[in-house]
C-alpha cells in the first residue's frame, strides 16, 4: 500500500491495462529479463494485479477470475487484428477468389468462442462500435462487416494518433456511409449506364480501333463524380487529374465534359491529322497525339468560391510519368507569387487525383519518386488522392509475377499513406471509399489512396486476345455480369427501379450516341481546322520574334548603378546574424566586384555572382523565380550560397526573399535525391505559372539522363504533340575535367537531337555575362515565346578569371549567340584557320595559345565561340566567316567523342554554310561507348592532343 494513500499503485490503471499487464506479469514471473526495467521494477514493488472488469450496474471495478482476465485480452487482441488485417478477409475481388485471410483473425487464435464474447462488455472492443453494441460479440461481429467486408483500410500502419484515430472514428461510426450519409441509386445507375453505353458503342462502331476499355472498373466515373462534387462543397477552387490511358476517353467525355461528337470525330480521324507541307510544318510542329492521351478542362459553377476548374494534363505512353507533373502544377496553382518573399502556398485551394493502374504503380520507379514529394517543403501540394485501377493483371502479366508485395498499393504505406481496399462491383462502398479519402485528405492535407480492384473485360487494348495468357479468369470474366447489372438487379430487389426502366436506361444511352453518330459529316474534315481539340493555345513565334528569339537584339541590360545597390542590397546581413567564416572572401569579393573604386578593368563578376544579379534585377522587374535542384541552394560546387545558415543557431536567412528591391516571390528548395520526379514536377509548375522563371538544376549534367522520360515525352514534344508552351530551364553542369565517365557531360548530343520545329533553346556559354543576358532573355520571353533553355553550365570555370565579366559587360551588354574572337578581330587578314567551339573547351584554346611554349602552325588561328547552339546562328556564322578574308579551313573542336557533343548536329549545317569553299575539320576525341576517361593522367593526355590538333592537327574532313 502507499503509505501517503493508502493505496495500491495498481489503483491508478482501467480494467483493460489491468488486464494486459496482467499477461505482462505473467511473462514476468517466467523471465524477469522479458520486460522492461520500469515494468520490472514496478512489479517487484506492488506484486500481482488484481483481476478487475467493471460491473453493468454500477461501472466500478470488481475482482474477477484470471478466466476473464484472458478473455478480455484475447477480445481486445481480436479487435487489434481486425483492425490491422481485416482486409486479409475481405471480399475485394469482384471475380470471387479467396482473400489471403489471416490467423489472427480467427477466434481460437485468441482462444476465444463466440459465446464467451456474449458474456463480456461491448466496452472491451472500443471504439464507436462499442457505444451501439450490446455486448462484445456483437461489437465484433460489426467490427468484422466494416473491415472484412467489400471494403478493407489499412491506416495502423500511420504513426500519427491523431490520424488513426480520426480513421477509427470516421469507419465505424459509418459517418460517410448509408444510412446516415445516403447514396442516390439512381442516379448511380444512370452514371453507369452511360459508362456501360459508351465503351459498347464504341466497341460495336469502330472495333479495330484502341481506346482502352473502362470496363471492369465502370465506378471510377461515379467515383470522381463524387469527389468532385465533395470538393466543391469544401471551396477547391481547382481539381488536377493525372492519368494514363485505361479508361480516359470514358473519363473525358462523363467526368471532363468532352462532347461524344468530338470523340467519335476523332475516331474518324478528324482533329489530330498533323498540318505538315513537304518541307515542314505550317503550324510550328503541331503534330498532335493519340485520343486517349489528350487532356481536356471545363469549369463548374456553384461552388463554395462560385467557380470551379477541373483539368485533365495530357499524357504519354510512358504510364505514370504524369504523376509529378500534376504535381508541379497544381503547386504552382495554389501558390501567390505577385509578392516579394518565398511563394505563398494555400493548401486548401487545389485538389490533386492521380489514376494510376495497378502493375505500373509498383512497377513504375517514378511512382515512388512522387510519393515520396507528397510532404516536402518545397514540392507538396496540400494532398493527393490516388485511385488505383485494379484491373488484376498487368497486360499479360499476373501479380505473382509483377510484384513482391500482397497489394498493388502497399508501396504507399511506406509513406504513411491510409489506403482503402474496395471490390469494384459494390457501388455503395466505393462511394464510401472516395468519401473517407476525401475527407482524409480534407482534414489533414495528405496523401491518400483507393485501391479499386476490379477487372479487365477485354484485352490490355481492344485488338488483344487475353485468354491466351488468362484463360481461366477471363473464362470466369465472360459469365460475369457487368457492375451496371449487379446494381441494377439491386436497386430492383430494393424496390427503387424496376428491371424494365433500367433497360430503357441502357436504351436510351445508346440511341443519344448512334444520334451523335449520325449527326457527324460523312467527311473527314480537311486539313488545319480544328486540330486542337483540347482547347489548349499552342505556344509559338508568331510574335515576330524569329527562330525562337536567337537573332532578336532583346534589351537586357541593367544599368551599373542599380547592380551596385541590388548588390549591397543581397550582401546584407540581420543584425546579429553570423555568417560562417569561409564565407567572409566570398561575401568579400561581390563587395568588391562592383565597387567604384574597382573602375576601369580590375572588377570582375563570376558565374555565381552574375546569376544573383540576374535573379535580384529579374525580382525588381516583378519576374517571379523558382530554382530547385539537388543541393541547389548552396550550389553543387559552392558557388550560390542562396540560403545562408548561421554558424550559432542554424537560422536560416534567404537574401533574394528579403530583397528591398523586391517586386515579386523568389524560392530555392534543395530537391530530394530525384532527376525524373523533381524534373517532371517543374516541368508542371513551369505550364502552370508561365510568368515565373523556372529553374531546375542537375546536380552533374550526367544525371539528367535519369529523367530522360520527362525530357523525350514533356519538354521536347508537349508543344507539338498537345499545344503545351513551357519556359523551364534546365542548368546542366558540363566539362571534361577528368572526373570519369559520370561527371563529364550533360549528353549535349541528345538535347541536340530532339531539337527541331523551333522546340527548344539550347546554349554553352563561356561567360558570366552571357549567362546573365541569357536568363535575362528567357524571363523576357516567358510570355511572348515560351519554350524551355536547356543551358550547359561550368564546374571548373565558375570561378576562373576567363570565364568571369565586368560589370560593365552586364550593363552594357547582350547575349551573343556567337562570339567572335578578340584578339585577332584587329587583323583578320592573318589569320587561316577558324576555330570553332563551344563551352569550356575555348578556355583551354586560349590558354594553350597563350602559353609562352606554345607551337603555332602557319597562319594564326581565331577561336570563335558558339554559344547558342539552337537553334542554330548560322547567320551569326556566317558573318565571322566573311570576316577573316584569307581562311584556308575551319575545324570544329570539342572535348567530347566524335560521336557525342555537338559535331554530328553542327557538322552538316557548317558544310551547308560553307558551300565546300573551305574545308570542315574535326578536332576531339574519336568515337567511344563511354563519354569520358576513367583515369585523370588519360584525360590530360587525351585533353593535351585535342588543343594541339586544334591548332596544328590535319584531321580528315570525313570519317
Amino acid at each position: 500500500m502507499d503509505g501517503n494513500t493508502g493505496k495500491s499503485g495498481w489503483a491508478e490503471f482501467s480494467d483493460l491495462n489491468l488486464a494486459y499487464l496482467a499477461e505482462l506479469y505473467d511473462r514476468y514471473l517466467a523471465d524477469p529479463a522479458s520486460v522492461d526495467p520500469a515494468t520490472r521494477t514496478f512489479f517487484e514493488r506492488w506484486g500481482p494485479p488484481p483481476t478487475v472488469t467493471p460491473t453493468a450496474a454500477e461501472g466500478r471495478a470488481a475482482a474477477v477470475p484470471a478466466a476473464d482476465a484472458e478473455r478480455l485480452c484475447g477480445t481486445r487482441a481480436l479487435a487489434t487484428a481486425i483492425r490491422m488485417y481485416g482486409h486479409h478477409a475481405a471480399r475485394l475481388d469482384p471475380l470471387g477468389s479467396e482473400p489471403p485471410g489471416d490467423a489472427a483473425l480467427l477466434l481460437e487464435s485468441h482462444r476465444l468462442r463466440e459465446e464467451e464474447l456474449a458474456t463480456l462488455p461491448a466496452s472491451v472492443v472500443e471504439g464507436p462500435v462499442s457505444e451501439r453494441a450490446a455486448n462484445a460479440l456483437k461489437a465484433i461481429q460489426a467490427l468484422r462487416r466494416i473491415y472484412e467486408g467489400s471494403m478493407g483500410l489499412e491506416f495502423e500502419h500511420i504513426s500519427s494518433a491523431e490520424e488513426r484515430d480520426w480513421w477509427t472514428r470516421a469507419v465505424e461510426s459509418g459517418r460517410y456511409a448509408p444510412p446516415q450519409d445516403p447514396i442516390d441509386g439512381r442516379r448511380l445507375l444512370g452514371r453507369l449506364t452511360q459508362v456501360e453505353a459508351f465503351e459498347r458503342f464504341l466497341q460495336t462502331t469502330f472495333p479495330t480501333q484502341t481506346r482502352f476499355s473502362l470496363e471492369g472498373l465502370d465506378l471510377l466515373v461515379p467515383m470522381l463524380d463524387e469527389l468532385i462534387g465533395a470538393a466543391a462543397v469544401a471551396g477547391t477552387r481547382s481539381v488536377m487529374l493525372g492519368m494514363a490511358h485505361r479508361g480516359r476517353l470514358n473519363v473525358l467525355a462523363h467526368v471532363l465534359g468532352k462532347p461524344y461528337e468530338q470523340i467519335l470525330a476523332e475516331f474518324r480521324g478528324a482533329y489530330q491529322r498533323p498540318n505538315v507541307s513537304a518541307s515542314e510544318s505550317a503550324d510550328l510542329g503541331w503534330t498532335g497525339d493519340v485520343k486517349y492521351h489528350l487532356g481536356a478542362g471545363k469549369t463548374v459553377r456553384g461552388s463554395q468560391v462560385g467557380e470551379m476548374q477541373i483539368s485533365m494534363a495530357p499524357n504519354p505512353s510512358h504510364l505514370e510519368f504524369i504523376d509529378p507533373v500534376v504535381e508541379g502544377m497544381t503547386r504552382a496553382a495554389s501558390e501567390r507569387r505577385d509578392q516579394p518573399g518565398p511563394a505563398r502556398l494555400d493548401e486548401t485551394t487545389s485538389l490533386v487525383v492521380l489514376i494510376h493502374g495497378e502493375a505500373a504503380f509498383v512497377g513504375e520507379g517514378i511512382v515512388a519518386e512522387t510519393l515520396n514529394l507528397s510532404r516536402l517543403p518545397g514540392y507538396r501540394s496540400g494532398g493527393t488522392l490516388h485511385i488505383l485501377e485494379n484491373n488484376q493483371l498487368g497486360f499479360t502479366t499476373p501479380p505473382e509475377l509483377g510484384r513482391s508485395t500482397l497489394f498493388a498499393s502497399d508501396l504507399a504505406k511506406g509513406f504513411e499513406m491510409p489506403v482503402v481496399h474496395v471490390n469494384a462491383d459494390d457501388p455503395e462502398s466505393c462511394v464510401v471509399a472516395v468519401r473517407l479519402a476525401h475527407a482524409y485528405l480534407e482534414r489533414f492535407h495528405k496523401d491518400a489512396v483507393v485501391d479499386l480492384i476490379g477487372y479487365r473485360r477485354l484485352g490490355h487494348n481492344e485488338g488483344d486476345e487475353p485468354s491466351f495468357t488468362q484463360p481461366v479468369m477471363y473464362r470466369t470474366i465472360g459469365r460475369h455480369p457487368t457492375v451496371r447489372e449487379l446494381w441494377a438487379r439491386e436497386l430492383d430487389r430494393r424496390g427503387l427501379v424496376p428491371a424494365e426502366e433500367s433497360q430503357a436506361m441502357l436504351r436510351e444511352a445508346t440511341e443519344r450516341l448512334q444520334e451523335v453518330r449520325r449527326s457527324l459529316p460523312k467527311e473527314v474534315p480537311p486539313d488545319g481546322e480544328e486540330r486542337n481539340p483540347a482547347g489548349l493555345e499552342a505556344g509559338g513565334t508568331r510574335g515576330g520574334l524569329g527562330h525562337a528569339g536567337a537573332a532578336v537584339e532583346m534589351e537586357t541590360a541593367v544599368p551599373v548603378a542599380r547592380l551596385r545597390e541590388l548588390n549591397d542590397q543581397l550582401l546584407a546581413l540581420p543584425p546579429g546574424f553570423h555568417l560562417h567564416p569561409k564565407l567572409e572572401p566570398f561575401y568579400a569579393r561581390r563587395r568588391s566586384a562592383l565597387s567604384a573604386e574597382g573602375e576601369g578593368g580590375r572588377n570582375r563578376v563570376d558565374w555565381g555572382h552574375a546569376e544573383a544579379l540576374a535573379f535580384a534585377s529579374l525580382l525588381a522587374d516583378g519576374a517571379p523565380i523558382r530554382l530547385t535542384g539537388q543541393d541547389s541552394s548552396r550550389g553543387t560546387f559552392s558557388h550560390r550560397h542562396m540560403l545562408l545558415h548561421d554558424v550559432e543557431s542554424g537560422e536560416v536567412y534567404c537574401p533574394l526573399q528579403r530583397l528591398p528591391a523586391s517586386r515579386a516571390a523568389f524560392d530555392v528548395w534543395d530537391s530530394p535525391l530525384s532527376e525524373n520526379a523533381t524534373l517532371g514536377f517543374e516541368f508542371g509548375y513551369g505550364v502552370q505559372a508561365p510568368e515565373a522563371l523556372v529553374l531546375w538544376e542537375a546536380q552533374y549534367g550526367d544525371f539528367v539522363n535519369a529523367a530522360q522520360v520527362i525530357v523525350d515525352s514533356f519538354i521536347s514534344s508537349a508543344r507539338s504533340k498537345w499545344g503545351l508552351p513551357d519556359s523551364l530551364v534546365l542548368l546542366l553542369p558540363h566539362g571534361y575535367e577528368g572526373q570519369g565517365p559520370d561527371h563529364s557531360s550533360a549528353r549535349l548530343e541528345r538535347f541536340l537531337q530532339l531539337a527541331a520545329e523551333d522546340n527548344l533553346r539550347i546554349a554553352n556559354c563561356t561567360t558570366a555575362a552571357q549567362y546573365f543576358h541569357l536568363l535575362w532573355r528567357q524571363a523576357k520571353l516567358l510570355k511572348l515565346d515560351p519554350r524551355p533553355l536547356v543551358l550547359l553550365t561550368p564546374k571548373s570555370l565558375l570561378r576562373h578569371p576567363l570565364a568571369a565579366s565586368s560589370p560593365e559587360d552586364l550593363a552594357e551588354g547582350r547575349f551573343h549567340p556567337v562570339i567572335d574572337d578578340s584578339q585577332t578581330r584587329g587583323e583578320p587578314k592573318s589569320v587561316r584557320r577558324l576555330i570553332l567551339c563551344s563551352g569550356k573547351v575555348y578556355v583551354d584554346l586560349v590558354a594553350a595559345r597563350s602559353a609562352p611554349e606554345a607551337a603555332r602552325g602557319p597562319g594564326q588561328a581565331a577561336i570563335v565561340r558558339v554559344e547558342e547552339l539552337y537553334p542554330f546562328p548560322a547567320e551569326e556564322i556566317g558573318k565571322v566567316v566573311e570576316g577573316y578574308p584569307r581562311l584556308q579551313e575551319v575545324v570544329w573542336v570539342q572535348e567530347e567523342p566524335r560521336n557525342m557533343g555537338a559535331w554530328t548536329y553542327v557538322a552538316p549545317r557548317l558544310r551547308d554554310l560553307l558551300r565546300e569553299r573551305l574545308p570542315l575539320l574535326y578536332v576531339g576525341r574519336t568515337r567511344r561507348a563511354s563519354p569520358a576517361e576513367g583515369s585523370y593522367e588519360w584525360h590530360l593526355r587525351e585533353q593535351r592532343r585535342v588543343v594541339e590538333d586544334a591548332f596544328l592537327g590535319q584531321v580528315p574532313t570525313r570519317s
